[in-house]
């Protein structure tokens, strides 16, 4: 209203300056042009404080727009990408909200120097005070829920990590569980044969004095180790065979092959290996 009131009496002292031909014509004209300057003067400066006022407004929206991109990324701490956003948006907030503190700095600065005495703009700039405190408050309960966040997922990751390392270690002791149990279930399925000529057998203390096995020092290492559970078929390359050892008669069959070769067939591995788990056949 001053603005415009001031106007009015330059428009009116402007007019009296076109028309006036006395000798006060030239004051006159030197003081519409002073409150011309005036006006200019006083817009320019209004336009600054205004313009000062609409980056502070700005700027808030930015922080806020930004604040709401951490809270939606705050909802997936355990992404890698997601924690790289809300460090980023809050670095940018944190910039953001310097820059306005800086800016309603300058916006009291300028009022305390202006002659507008516009009663108005400073409750403007109180209350732009006011909602970037606020805004301020709000930034640092979300950093300290970021921190506390932090927390939680090291002391998550610590957990984690050393579950994987009871698990790794639990893992290791079944596979040597296993290995173990492996080992001596072959063991318990293991047998011996051997077979070969009556002189070849002699040779080897296999067949002492008749026998067969009689003598301790026979060789062991003459022996071929099989797996009861899966060795069934045993070709023994030769036209005669005649098992030594004592098997029931009901768990083999000692076949012949295309080419008149005899071939065991362990029909009943249980019943055969029952009594001895060493097979010696005579081949001639």
């Amino acid at each position: 209203m001053k603005k415009l009131f001031i106007l009015a009496i330059a428009v009116q002292i402007c007019t009296a300056c076109s028309t006036d031909n006395s000798k006060q014509s030239d004051a006159l004209r030197q003081t519409c042009d002073s409150l011309q300057r005036v006006l200019i003067d006083r817009d320019r400066e209004l336009d600054d404080i205004m313009g000062t006022f609409n980056e502070v407004q700005e700027g808030i929206q930015r922080i806020n727009e930004a604040e709401g991109r951490v809270t939606i990324a705050d909802g997936s701490p355990e992404s890698a990408s997601s924690k790289e956003v809300i460090r980023d948006n809050i670095a940018f907030i944190q910039e953001a909200m310097q820059q306005n503190r800086d800016m309603i700095a300058q916006l009291k600065e300028k009022l305390q120097r202006s002659n507008i005495g516009a009663e108005k703009l400073r409750k403007m700039v109180e209350s732009l005070t006011k909602e970037v405190e606020q805004q301020n408050q709000r930034i640092q309960e979300l950093e300290a829920r970021l921190a506390e966040k932090d927390v939680q997922i090291a002391e998550q990751l610590q957990q984690i990590a050393a579950l994987h390392t009871d698990v790794s270690s639990l893992d290791a002791e079944n596979k040597e569980k296993a290995r173990q149990v492996a080992a001596q279930d072959k063991e318990l399925n293991a047998a011996w044969f051997v077979f070969g000529t009556k002189a070849e057998l002699k040779e080897q203390r296999i067949l002492s004095g008749g026998e067969v096995l009689s003598d301790g020092n026979f060789n062991t290492d003459y022996f071929t180790k099989i797996d009861i559970r899966y060795d069934k078929e045993i070709k023994l390359y030769s036209k005669g065979a005649k098992l030594l050892t004592n098997h029931p008669t009901d768990s083999y069959r000692l076949e012949k092959d295309s080419q008149n070769q005899y071939v065991l067939n362990i029909t009943n591995p249980n019943k055969f290996w029952a009594a001895s788990r060493y097979l010696v056949i005579q081949v001639k």
